[in-house]
């Protein structure tokens, strides 16, 4: 706007302002006798042109009778002028240039001239102007008025002291009293407590108005907080404005106040960047403590003091959402929070009074690690070093029980929401269920937590604030359901994987062992890799690990089933390539003779199909270590000095492929060998490939001065050092030993009868020497059926040999290749009944095939002492 428009503006003279607009003198008989300057303007005559000749030879002798010209209106159309012109006559005007101009004129009787002026006396004068801009006008006062009488903004004039000289209607609806009730007063004195809450000016009405009186500089959208004198005891928030007065020179006169209440706006606003914050911040773990805590630290203290969230227990241990009475529902205080300074009564938990006395008191996720879960302990709840509660300091959640009557009961029973004064109690509900319940408290007062609440904060809940508590109880209880199906799943993946790896490595005297298994899926935490150590007859032990294709549960469910057939057939004591080959027809059987669905839900992909592994079995006796591989990566063996090496292993082709045999390699591994057998998610990655990965695995594994334990903590430090990784990752680390040779005794015998009584005088003897005289009688049984059925069922030579480790072992070696088997004898029957007396002497027996014969073993337990 330029400095001519802002001076047009700023004038509220009138267009009909004689000062302004153009004036005639007329005598009696309506001759000019006089003509302004604005006159001349107007219509284009000078005053030598105008007086003298009569008015109608510049105006219309009729009004116009209100008909305006197009580029005055817009269309010509007949009828009465404008309201706005009501009291003025409208004329035409023909200026000089032969142009016609609406005009509205008014007339002014001079005192004492009428009806006895003669001609050339001045009887009256006649201002007109153009209609346009008389509307114009009378459009910037009605603009006044409606800002004066009409306008919903609060308006207010301050002198240079800072005193209130004029306020609008608005204001004095504002103050509760008529104006001249508070004229003259300083802000301060109308808004004492008030306060700037926007930052980066002054704090106090006067010291901004006395900024924007000093500067010249308007401000605008200040937020202003305080308590208008017709509503004490609430907060208000206003959206403010100010900006400078001055008169005509430029001098100021003092500082007008525009303020516009917008408690109801900034509400709004506030529960919906409630809303956003509880989106982003609620729900961000699978985990029902997490999640509850979260709700509480959202909703603190902007929304109440105090919030408490209890979950059913039903819940917390993901089991289904609880669906009856109050009664029937175990609750348990899983999270509770308060302002600094606050505290109101618990009725759920009576004996601790009114809380309050920290700003957040819940379970171990308050202090650990977001997505720390406490259903990872045991199912009980029991978690040692958890904080206390009331009756069993070992749970971290303490149990709540509210009384009768209480809101919160009230709203387990009814299964809705319950306002009471200033709690308020939201059930958290899903699928016709409750998980539990929040509370939400606003204490004794809106400022009892020390800070300055947000605007217009009752004590109590509005309904806007029961429906945003409601929304906010609805995604809460989205997430702690989703947790809680997450903790049933997981806890059923996680017992599925206990059950389908080992438990632990029970100590052998073949081998000393350590490993390490960590599952790419680190949501349900299980995965398809494993790995076993199987004890085999003689004191051998067998040496597995294999990879199922993908990870997960249904990976997991699949290792479960070939490691379960890979130690049914360990237990037949095979050799490694008849091993997997079984495993390899069991898996390529055709898809028809699988079973294919389950209550009609389809697999989509067969995760079986492909799989590796590995098998080896290793003799503590002969040292000797035979092992296949199937689509599997070789092991790593480091020797006694440390040198590393990967055996050339034949590589079989994956289970469920077929196509080519499987071959087994045997070779000697000296006493304190090193055996690694590993999956390729251990030295494989995105990052690295298996080149790098072996040889970062050799050089670890070289160290001979650490413990597996150690080198099992380095490998998986050096090859996955965030712990996890794309592919599940196994690692099985074994060190041979061997027995010693006066654990082992062996003989050679002939296939005649004379040979029983032999060996069971070595055997005897043997025993005797090793001070087992104990078990001389079952064992001369088991010697005596053995080594007979060998002379007369089988040939020699024969060979007998005991060994003494963790049992007694018994093998009888014959070339047969037929094996014996218990039966039932008839009351007549002459034999049959020796194998079934040695069957319930021993532990167990079984046959193992060899590449010359056969060998029937038998197993007894130590005596107490010994065995010790």
């Amino acid at each position: 706007m330029s400095a001519a428009n802002t001076a047009e503006s700023a004038d509220f003279r009138g267009p009909l302002d004689i000062t302004r607009a153009a004036t005639v003198v007329l005598d009696a008989e309506s001759t000019v006798i006089g003509w302004s300057p604005a006159a001349a303007e107007l219509l284009g005559y000078g005053p030598a042109d105008a007086l003298g000749r009569p008015l109608t030879a510049f105006l219309s002798v009729r009004p116009a009778g209100g008909t305006l010209p197009a580029e005055a209106s817009g269309a010509a159309v007949p009828g009465p002028g404008p309201p706005s012109l009501v009291g003025n006559e409208v004329h035409v005007a023909r200026t000089r240039d032969g142009r016609e101009l609406l005009v509205a004129t008014a007339t002014c009787p001079l005192p004492g001239a009428a009806g006895t002026s003669g001609p050339g006396t001045p009887d009256r004068i006649v201002v007109a102007a153009e209609v346009e801009a008389l509307l114009h006008w009378e459009s910037r006062i009605a603009l006044l008025q409606g800002l004066a009488t009409q306008s919903p903004v609060g308006l207010a004039i301050y002198d240079t002291d800072l005193r209130l000289s004029w306020s609008n209607t608005a204001y004095e609806r504002e103050m509760g009293q008529p104006l001249a009730a508070f004229r003259g007063k300083r802000a301060e004195e109308l808004y004492g407590a008030g306060s700037f809450v926007t930052p980066g000016y002054p704090h106090t009405l006067a010291g901004v108005m006395r900024q924007v009186l000093d500067t010249g500089e308007p401000v605008l959208d200040l937020h202003f907080r305080g308590q208008p004198p017709s509503d004490p005891g609430r907060d208000h928030l206003w959206s403010c404005a100010y900006y400078r007065l001055e008169d005509a020179h430029g001098h100021a006169l003092g500082v007008c106040e525009d303020a516009f209440d917008i408690t109801d706006r900034y509400r709004v606003q506030e529960r919906l960047a409630l809303l956003v914050e509880a989106g982003r911040r609620i729900g961000t773990v699978l985990d029902v403590a997490t999640t509850a805590e979260e709700i509480a630290e959202v909703a603190v203290p902007d929304f109440a003091a105090t919030v408490r969230v209890d979950v059913t227990r039903a819940a917390v241990t993901g089991e289904t959402a609880a669906v009856g009475s109050p009664a029937d529902m175990s609750l348990l205080r899983v999270a509770e929070r308060s302002a600094p300074g606050s505290g109101t009564p618990d009725p759920g938990l009576p004996a601790n009074g009114p809380t309050g006395s920290g700003p957040t008191r819940s379970g171990p996720t308050g202090s650990g690690p977001a997505g720390s879960s406490p259903m990872a302990t045991a199912p009980g709840l029991a978690a040692p070093g958890g904080p206390s509660s009331p009756g069993d300091p070992r749970q971290p959640y303490p149990p709540v029980a509210y009384p009768p009557g209480s809101p919160q009961n009230r709203s387990l029973s009814s299964g809705g929401l319950v306002l009471d004064e200033g709690t308020l109690v939201v059930p958290l509900r899903t699928g016709g269920g409750i998980l539990g319940l929040v509370t939400f408290d606003r204490g004794e007062g809106s400022d009892a937590s020390g800070r300055t609440l947000a605007p217009d904060r009752a004590t109590t809940f509005d309904n806007g604030e029961v429906a945003l508590a409601d929304e906010l109880a609805a995604r809460a209880a989205v997430c702690i359901d989703n947790a809680r199906r997450y903790t049933r799943e997981r806890t059923a993946s996680l017992a599925l994987q206990r059950q389908l790896l080992p438990h632990h490595l029970p100590p052998r005297s073949a081998v000393e062992t350590a490993y390490r298994y960590l599952p790419a899926d680190d949501v349900t935490g299980v995965g398809g890799d494993w790995f076993d150590v199987i004890p085999l007859s003689g004191t051998r032990v067998g040496l597995v690990v294999g990879d199922v294709v993908g990870h997960g549960l249904q990976a997991a469910a699949t290792m479960g089933r070939l490691r379960t057939s890979v130690r049914a057939f360990a237990q037949l004591d095979m050799a490694p390539d008849e091993l997997l080959t079984r495993l390899d027809d069991l898996v390529g059987q055709p898809a028809e003779d699988r079973p294919d669905a389950y209550g009609g839900a389809v697999e989509t992909y067969d995760v079986t199909t492909g799989a590796t592994c590995l098998y080896a079995v290793y003799d503590p006796v002969s040292r000797r270590c035979v092992m296949a591989r199937a689509g599997h990566l070789p092991p790593a063996i480091v020797g006694p000095g440390g040198e590393v090496s990967f055996p050339d292993l034949p590589a079989g082709p994956p289970l469920g492929l077929g196509g080519l045999p499987f071959e087994s390699m045997e070779f000697d591994l000296p006493v304190g060998s090193l055996l690694a057998l590993f999956t390729d998610g251990l030295i494989e990655a995105r990052d690295r490939d298996v080149g790098r990965g072996l040889d970062t695995l050799g050089r670890v594994l070289g160290d001979r001065s650490a413990s597996l334990e150690e080198l099992c903590d380095r490998v998986v430090s050096e090859l996955v050092p965030g712990g996890t990784s794309a592919d599940d990752t196994a690692l099985l680390l074994v060190r041979t030993r061997a027995l010693d040779t006066d654990r082992v005794a062996d003989w050679e015998l002939t296939a005649e009868p004379v040979s029983v009584g032999r060996a069971r005088e070595l055997a005897t003897g043997q025993l005797e020497a090793w001070g087992l005289e104990e078990l001389a009688f079952t064992t001369q049984l088991v010697v005596s059926e053995l080594v007979t059925n060998a002379v007369r069922y089988a040939g020699g030579p024969l060979g007998l040999r005991l060994i003494r480790d963790r049992t007694l072992v018994c093998e009888v070696a014959d070339t047969g290749h037929t094996s014996p088997h218990l039966r039932h004898s008839a009351a007549d029957d002459e034999g049959g009944r020796g194998l079934f007396i040695v069957a319930q002497l021993v532990q167990r027996w079984g046959t193992r095939y060899t590449p010359t014969g056969k060998t029937i073993w038998a197993e007894q337990a130590l005596p107490p002492a010994e065995a010790g």
